[in-house]
């Protein structure tokens, strides 16, 4: 017997998200169900226009998830009410902090009958970081438990163990909560193809956006060590600077920007060009990652990678030595990152080698249609 069409509304932190990370998704959903979005204001006309023509409802607001904002966070929990009462959604999908906490009770509160937060990484909030951020940490996860209580309407979804080990020992949730562990977002392995990197003219490739946690830093004090030694090889990095609290400060930001360590491309709309331009994919990140999509973007190109020991990150390279696709560095640790940056340059094959080796663990874990497959399970249900 075929499943009644089911009304769900996606409550998103950034418009862009909705394609790049959850556009196939979205897809398989419309197949059968009504789909509308709640996102900031999309200034983008090719993502409104897309969205349109999917025919998916777009519903806006003015959320701000970089910075903290007593009365616009209150609009914004006013905003997502009524719009819960009016359009009576039986999914609700949140992901991203501020929409999975704040989405969350008012879900609750509105008895939507089904709940599915999906947490795509803790980011800082359960890092010890200085005493200015702990009085925001501290009301995150205070909130973060309170949205998250378990009932039979709730169902969570996490990118990774160790997320769900955190919430757990931080007794944010407890093992009486429904929860589903997913292999992140996926990555379509039809859009992002394999090609072979350039091992002769080798260029290492950051894609972040520019803030301290991402390991900015880290990825220019190494660049500029590898370039004094070996001054042929070629650094990009592509990436926002936005409004946000740990962004890199404004000297950091000119060097990266100015001095010639690094090319620095800013935001695109289609990293592909640039993945496939590049040796190496590097993301010294210590933010608190669900699972990078920018790393499986490049293994899915065939592309070797040096990523830091940390949540999130470490899902990405395949345990299996003789099955390797890159290196783990540890977190802030600059002289390790210039080591695995040495080994490539000194040993080119193995560029080709973990790239193949990436393309084949993407095919295995990553691939959107096998993350999709366990997303639709958990949120209507299909077999």
């Amino acid at each position: 017997m075929e499943k009644e069409q089911k009304k769900i509304l996606i409550a998103c932190d950034s418009p862009r998200s909705l394609l790049d990370f959850r556009g196939k998704l979205i897809q398989e959903l419309l197949v059968k169900h009504e789909v509308s979005v709640f996102t900031p204001r999309i200034d983008q006309k090719e993502i409104r226009d897309k969205l349109i023509n999917m025919n998916v409802k777009i519903y806006e607001s003015k959320l701000n998830t970089s910075n903290v904002s007593v009365l616009a966070d209150l609009k914004y929990i006013v905003q997502l009410y009524n719009l819960i009462k009016k359009t009576k959604p039986d999914i609700f999908f949140p992901y991203a902090f501020k929409p999975v906490i704040y989405g969350s009770i008012v879900a609750n509160f509105r008895k939507v009958k089904c709940i599915t937060p999906m947490l795509t990484g803790l980011g800082y909030n359960f890092l010890e970081i200085d005493s200015k951020r702990t009085i925001i940490q501290n009301i995150t996860r205070r909130l973060l438990k309170l949205s998250l209580k378990a009932n039979d309407r709730m169902r969570i979804i996490f990118q990774n163990n160790d997320d769900y080990n955190t919430l757990i020992k931080a007794n944010t949730i407890t093992r009486k909560n429904k929860t589903f562990i997913v292999n992140g977002s996926g990555v379509d392995l039809t859009y992002y193809n394999y090609s072979e990197p350039d091992v002769k003219a080798i260029s290492f490739l950051m894609i972040a956006r520019l803030i301290n946690a991402k390991g900015i830093k880290e990825y220019y004090e190494s660049a500029k060590v590898i370039k004094s030694k070996f001054p042929g090889v070629t650094f990009k990095l592509i990436g926002p600077y936005d409004d946000n609290i740990d962004a890199i400060n404004t000297e950091l930001f000119t060097k990266v920007k100015s001095d010639g360590v690094i090319e620095y491309i800013g935001l695109v709309s289609d990293v592909r060009p640039f993945i496939s331009q590049s040796s190496i994919i590097v993301l010294p990140s210590y933010y608190g990652e669900g699972v990078p999509r920018c790393i499986l973007e490049g293994m899915a190109m065939g592309r070797a990678v040096i990523t830091s020991n940390s949540v999130g990150c470490k899902e990405t390279i395949n345990p299996h030595l003789t099955m390797r696709n890159g290196f783990l560095v540890p977190i802030k640790n600059t002289l390790e990152l210039i080591s695995k940056m040495e080994y490539y340059i000194l040993h080119p094959g193995d560029i080709i080698k973990f790239g193949i080796n990436g393309r084949k663990y993407a095919e295995e874990k990553f691939d959107v249609n096998k993350v999709n497959k366990q997303m639709l399970q958990i949120l209507v249900g299909t077999e």
